[in-house]
């Protein structure tokens, strides 16, 4: 039963390697789709697996990002490039399953990015933000390259809210000084709330359902009718 006591930084490495080979996969059912050459899959993993820690980096100026200095986040990230250029993960029970992978990196990732700028002096708004940007700035990046729109930017299900609400959790828990219990919530409940997302079809309302169509010819005529009928 010793494995009940494993310390929560190393049940998080796991977590965080694991969706490193998870957005590396997803980076490569990209490039398939798409009809990329080995070389495409190789930097679409990258971009996946990589792109939302560095750019956190650079954005705290804490030194080099971590995903360059420690050669395993490369490595997996390239073994999932290759995974994916193997099998197509279309089936039924495969989908499923990386949906839920990608829920419980993404409440990791999340707080990961919020735990860093915390630790580094900034604020909640700061962390909350760097929280996001870890959690689904690879993904953009990925899109962008392939030359797709974001999926966060909107027509799909929840994805970037799920990523905020577990950045919520970490700076909650943070701030009791929980940080690992904090950490814990993050994963799970980003990992729930893409799942329930997902299987709801939850979407934020887009701009053409809120869009105001009145003139302003319009609006002084309804304010005038209104004030007669007064």
């Amino acid at each position: 039963m010793s494995w009940l006591f494993i310390p929560f930084s190393d049940v998080f490495r796991v977590i965080d390697l694991t969706g490193v080979l998870l957005n590396g996969i997803l980076g490569g059912r990209l490039a398939r789709s798409k009809n990329f050459d080995a070389i495409g899959f190789g930097v679409l993993a990258l971009m996946s697996a990589l792109g939302g820690g560095i750019i956190r980096d650079l954005m705290l100026a804490s030194g080099p990002p971590v995903a360059l200095t420690d050669p395993y986040y490369l490595t997996v990230a390239l073994i999932g490039a290759g995974i994916a250029f193997l099998w197509r993960f279309d089936g039924k029970w495969s989908l499923r399953l990386l949906l839920i992978a990608d829920g419980l990196v993404l409440g990791t990732w999340a707080a990961t990015g919020v735990t860093k700028t915390l630790n580094c002096g900034f604020g909640v708004v700061p962390a909350l933000l760097l929280g996001l940007v870890t959690a689904v700035g690879g993904g953009m990046v990925r899109d962008v390259a392939a030359g797709n729109v974001p999926a966060v930017f909107g027509g799909n299900n929840l994805y970037a809210v799920p990523a905020l609400v577990a950045a919520m959790f970490d700076v909650l828990f943070f701030k009791l000084e929980m940080a690992d219990i904090g950490m814990l919530v993050a994963a799970l409940s980003g990992c729930v709330f893409v799942v329930i997302a997902h299987w709801r079809k939850w979407q934020l309302p887009k701009s053409g359902m809120w869009s105001v169509s009145l003139t302003p010819k319009q609006w002084k005529e309804m304010r005038e009718k209104h004030t007669q009928e007064e």
